[in-house]
């Protein structure tokens, strides 16, 4: 037997407009078939329209009765458990051969420590000049930066502009 979830939702209560929609009738029916459109775009299926009474707070201590109309939906359950069939996988092939090897990785090379570094055609201490200007730059750039913002903390707050 199907099992179903269900969904219920408030009814519209304005109409809304449509191209070629005129008249408040209109407008209204055009919101509600707008409502399930929507709702069966994601599998929802109409059932029914309800009007159910909803107690609510009238002042301090008082309570009155509301009427609310709303739409039902439903639609089949998904994931269900008794529905779900795990589909199980084959086992991996194992031969007796392979555990008497020991695993070789294809490219460990012995000697890759003792291979020099490929020549790029640029000087170690030319590259680390480079980096020292370019740190020394970021220094004094900070530096000045500094001062500028002592000196602005420094001026007098009404000579400011």
């Amino acid at each position: 037997m199907p099992r179903y979830e269900y969904k219920v939702v408030p009814a519209p209560t304005k109409g809304i407009k449509g191209k070629g929609v005129r008249g408040a009738e209109a407008k209204f029916s055009f919101a509600v078939q707008e409502l399930m459109n929507g709702m069966a775009g994601y599998g929802w299926e109409y059932q029914r329209a309800e009007t159910l009474p909803s107690v609510e707070r009238s002042g301090l201590t008082g309570t009155t009765t509301e009427w609310r109309n709303v739409l039902v939906f439903r639609r089949l359950r998904e994931g269900d458990a008794s529905e779900f069939q795990p589909e199980l996988l084959p086992a991996p092939m194992h031969s007796d051969e392979d555990e008497d090897q020991p695993l070789e990785m294809p490219f460990e090379n012995e000697d890759a420590d003792n291979d020099p570094l490929p020549d790029n055609g640029v000087e170690d201490t030319q590259v680390d000049a480079n980096i020292g200007a370019s740190l020394s730059i970021l220094a004094r750039a900070r530096s000045v930066t500094a001062k500028t913002d002592d000196d602005d903390s420094e001026k007098d707050p009404e000579t400011k502009s």
